[in-house]
């Protein structure tokens, strides 16, 4: 499984934007790369991230072997109420990754 670094501020002002990263540590195969026997390296990617503020999707990314190695993205969200920024991810090999952090919002 992967491992994330996610970076959501403890609190924000409601309606104030927010910004979001995460960097998840990954090798990001292309498929293209040969081991040290000369054999392929499977292609192994995260294909899919998706990110829920208070359960709801707020980001999606679909990614492919153009990405580099340990991704990271960054993006703004509006901040309307205290709760749950929430990432989950799936890999080509179907391995599944999660990273979580609360945000309160004050008034």
């Amino acid at each position: 499984m992967s491992v994330a670094r996610l970076l959501v501020p403890p609190r924000a002002k409601r309606g104030e934007l927010v910004e979001i990263r995460i960097a998840i540590q990954h090798p990001m195969e292309t498929g293209f790369r040969m081991d040290n026997m000369g054999k392929v390296i499977p292609k192994n990617t995260v294909s899919n991230l998706v990110c829920r503020y208070n359960g709801t999707e707020v980001f999606r990314a679909e990614m492919g072997s153009g990405i580099a190695a340990n991704p990271y993205l960054q993006f703004y969200i509006v901040a309307r109420e205290s709760g749950a920024v929430e990432f989950s991810w799936i890999d080509d090999r179907g391995e599944k990754g999660s990273a979580s952090a609360v945000i309160t919002v004050t008034a």
